[in-house]
């Protein structure tokens, strides 16, 4: 699902026209990734957890020459479904 296929089923469910909800998403987007930047945690109830984990250097292979490669470490966004969403699947 593209983000304006969220917009139109959001605008839908609300009544909302289109511009509005697409300006409250966006917004949400926004604050979501900047939270995540400060506090490192995002904890929507019901829904479920994203937290920004480092991920360890590690070695790897160049699929296309087979020579060992150094991959850094990073950080990464992890997704922990919430209770409510777990029992939807």
């Amino acid at each position: 699902m593209t983000k304006a296929e969220l917009v139109s089923r959001l605008a839908s469910k609300t009544g909302a026209k289109k511009v509005d909800v697409e300006k409250i998403l966006t917004a949400f987007l926004e604050e979501a990734k900047e939270i995540l930047k400060t506090e490192k945690k995002l904890t929507l109830t019901s829904f479920g957890t994203f937290r920004v984990v480092e991920r360890a250097a590690r070695a790897g292979r160049n699929p296309q020459t087979g020579k060992p490669i150094k991959i850094p470490a990073t950080k990464v966004v992890r997704f922990k479904p919430g209770k409510e969403l777990k029992t939807m699947f």
